[in-house]
């Protein structure tokens, strides 16, 4: 499917074609759940999203390091070179690295603002000196930057059929989402690496701080406190999905049905934690085949009903030219 999508966005070019491949596979392998929804666009646009997610995958396997086998200075060091072969990627159509030299080229087909990638790779960057968030508006800061941004590059790729501007505040909003449904689900694992993504003042407000959620993740323990906070901490989130909604029926409708299917999936995750009863700090929450597989199943028929839709027109014009060659003039 590789081929098709690379013909059908017409990247020719053999080492560029190989550019976004890497990066699609950098997808599938990581991005499951997001990798299902994408296989729901047109054929031309995926090659695009695969660069965008391949760029995001990279930057964050450098400063996670989850091999463990770099230092600081050396994760920084990384950092530091990617930004800069971004730089002269943006500039240049080019880079050393192939998921810069595949984002590069995303970047310039769809006009996406160099910005957005600097934002970005900030916040990649406090992730190599931040460990934890005082206050839910110092998450959001964060979260401009690893996550709303993401929806911000998305845009340009997936169309709108109102203003961009319009959109964008449901694009990011989305994004947004996406990252602090990854924080609930990850909580325990986030907090092996040294970091806390619950704001300081949510977790507060229930009696829990840091050293509570090292003792329960390294006991086993369940606190009733821990539990309530991470309840909050889903309804904050359910309230960022509701502002985001709004937006899928602003995108172009050919692409509607993937954006509803990583939507409805990344929702999902919530329903598992609930369905857990929130115990993050001990057991990965994951959607389950079956309902993955109904998600892909509907957004299939999502997606036929769109390009039925899109062909209608043509078929009535079509119909009209046709009584137009037998009638000899329209009257």
């Amino acid at each position: 499917m590789t081929r098709h999508e690379l013909d059908a966005a017409g990247v020719t070019d053999p080492s560029l074609r190989a550019a976004y491949t890497q990066c699609r596979r950098l997808n599938a392998r990581h991005g499951k759940t997001y990798f299902l929804a994408t296989r729901l666009l047109p054929l031309e646009r995926r090659s695009a999203v695969h660069a965008l997610y391949g760029f995001a995958r990279w930057a964050d396997d450098i400063v996670d390091d989850l091999d463990g086998h770099r230092t600081p200075e050396e994760r920084d060091r990384l950092l530091r070179l990617l930004e800069n072969d971004l730089a002269d990627g943006l500039r240049t159509g080019t880079g050393d690295e192939p998921v810069v030299r595949a984002v590069a080229d995303t970047a310039a087909r769809y006009d996406i603002g160099h910005v957005l990638f600097a934002d970005f790779l900030s916040s990649m960057r406090a992730d190599l000196t931040v460990t934890d968030y005082p206050t839910y508006a110092d998450l959001q800061r964060y979260v401009h930057g690893s996550a709303a941004v993401i929806g911000l590059q998305m845009l340009p790729v997936l169309g709108t059929v109102t203003p961009r501007e319009e959109a964008a505040p449901h694009a990011a909003a989305l994004g947004v989402a996406f990252q602090l449904t990854n924080f609930l689900r990850d909580v325990g694992e986030d907090l092996d690496r040294g970091r806390v993504y619950l704001p300081g003042d949510l977790l507060a407000a229930h009696g829990v701080d840091r050293q509570l959620l090292e003792w329960s993740r390294l006991t086993g323990h369940r606190d009733a406190r821990i539990r309530a906070a991470l309840v909050d901490a889903a309804a904050m989130t359910r309230k960022v999905y509701l502002t985001a909604e709004p937006g899928i029926a602003m995108l172009d409708p050919r692409v509607r049905p993937c954006i509803h299917a990583a939507f409805t999936l990344y929702g999902g995750i919530l329903d598992a934690i609930a369905e857990q009863d929130y115990s993050v700090l001990h057991r990965r929450a994951v959607v389950g085949s079956r309902r993955r597989a109904a998600t892909a199943a509907a957004g299939v028929l999502r997606v036929a009903g769109a390009r039925w839709r899109a062909r209608a027109p043509r078929r009535a014009v079509g119909a009209a030219g046709a009584a137009v060659n037998r009638k000899g003039s329209v009257r």
